[in-house]
């Protein structure tokens, strides 16, 4: 089992099938390893530099296929994702791709099935699926592994929530960004006492660039 791998970036491939592929050459073999597009974006101005990438390798009859991540307990949760009946690799990076790792876990543990069927190709099914049998698991896990939840009165107001949403669709940015976008600047706890949805907008905007 590979843990991590340390190397350099040598380049970024967005494949036919939009999966992005990150190739890092470690000892001088480089590694093809699939990426969330969050982390993909981080390293899209990074070529030559060297990283560290938590790694998860799934073997097929097949084929092999490497996934990285940003952190050990990012690629953890992944694991306990794709082991839920019916969530397979691309939908497990699906859902780290829409909501941070703190909102996934806290969603899960919540059993927040509305948050969950905002990433694409999760159903209400599916959702309750990934609550039912996960919550028990991460209510544990992210204790051990460091993760700290919002407090449930940490919610963005309903009509901020509406104007940011409303504003970045009409500036042309997809759900899954947005979604990234609000699911991010909710961890700030300032920012959450923010009734200004000019100052979400923007700090929305600066994180998407």
């Amino acid at each position: 089992m590979i843990n991590y791998l340390k190397g350099i970036i040598t380049s970024l491939i967005k494949t036919p099938n939009n999966r992005l592929i990150l190739i890092l050459e470690v000892n001088n073999i480089g590694y093809e390893i699939q990426v969330p597009a969050r982390l993909a974006k981080q390293f899209s101005s990074k070529t030559e530099a060297t990283t560290q990438i938590f790694t998860h390798l799934q073997s097929r009859e097949d084929q092999q296929i490497l996934y990285g991540f940003s952190s050990a307990a990012e690629r953890d949760l992944f694991r306990q994702l794709i082991n839920v009946n019916g969530v397979g690799a691309q939908l497990g990076i699906a859902l780290i791709d829409t909501l941070s790792l703190e909102d996934l876990v806290q969603a899960i543990i919540k059993s927040n099935t509305k948050k969950l069927i905002k990433t694409p190709g999760v159903g209400v099914k599916t959702a309750e699926r990934i609550a039912l049998e996960l919550k028990t698991k991460l209510a544990q896990w992210r204790t051990e592994a460091g993760i700290n939840l919002v407090s449930d009165g940490a919610i963005l107001a309903p009509e901020i929530l509406e104007e940011v949403e409303m504003t970045l669709l009409a500036l042309g940015y997809t759900p899954t960004e947005i979604n990234q976008a609000i699911a991010t600047l909710s961890q700030d706890s300032k920012l959450l006492k923010n009734t200004n949805g000019e100052d979400w907008i923007r700090n929305a905007i600066a994180f998407l660039s």
